[in-house]
């Protein structure tokens, strides 16, 4: 594939999944990824600070779904509900790409120092959920509480809906998870 061919961005994605999955996330360099993709180490850096970010490139988006989500959710909607909205309008991004997404997190779990770059990123999407939540006039310390609840309805459900063994869409993985925290927020 030539230099100049389209979507430099996907094809240095690709290329950085496909020899992470191979040969492993440290083994793997920049120049490795940029000539699997049939370009150049400075192309990369025109789109990726370091091959970390390509694994995290996609959390702007995830964060921008799920708030928009959370701001478009009725102005009756109670916190959670309006959480659940930001939940519901991310589930597509996730479907639509699942084999990357889950080919993305072996390589994730398979490395500390992804799985700490993870933590960080939900601390910023909390923070952002939260913020989402304030606009709407949720005081504190309820925005909080719900933003981090909320995110970690996410996260559990995506850890089931990676696991092989479920094929239940995400969207239904994270309804479950919400009714079950629901159901232990109103056990006495």
């Amino acid at each position: 594939m030539g230099r100049w061919e389209p979507d430099a961005r996907g094809r240095l994605e690709r290329a950085a999944l496909d020899l992470f999955s191979e040969r492993g996330y440290d083994e793997t360099i920049v120049a490795d990824i940029a000539e699997r993709a049939g370009l150049t180490k400075r192309t990369f850096f025109r789109y990726f600070p370091d091959k970390r970010e390509v694994l995290f490139s996609g959390e702007k988006v995830l964060e921008e779904l799920f708030t928009e989500g959370v701001r478009a959710a009725p102005a009756s909607a109670a916190p959670l509900d309006a959480v659940a909205a930001g939940l519901e309008n991310l589930a597509p991004l996730f479907e639509e790409r699942r084999e990357l997404v889950i080919q993305r997190q072996r390589i994730v779990v398979s490395n500390p120092e992804l799985q700490e770059r993870t933590l960080i990123k939900m601390a910023s999407l909390t923070r952002a959920v939260a913020e989402a939540l304030h606009r709407r006039g949720v005081g504190e310390p309820t925005a909080s509480l719900t933003a981090e609840a909320g995110v970690s309805v996410f996260r559990v459900a995506f850890a089931r809906w990676v696991d092989p063994a479920n094929r239940p869409p995400l969207s239904d993985l994270m309804r479950e998870s919400l009714e079950e925290l629901r159901a232990v927020a109103a056990a006495r």
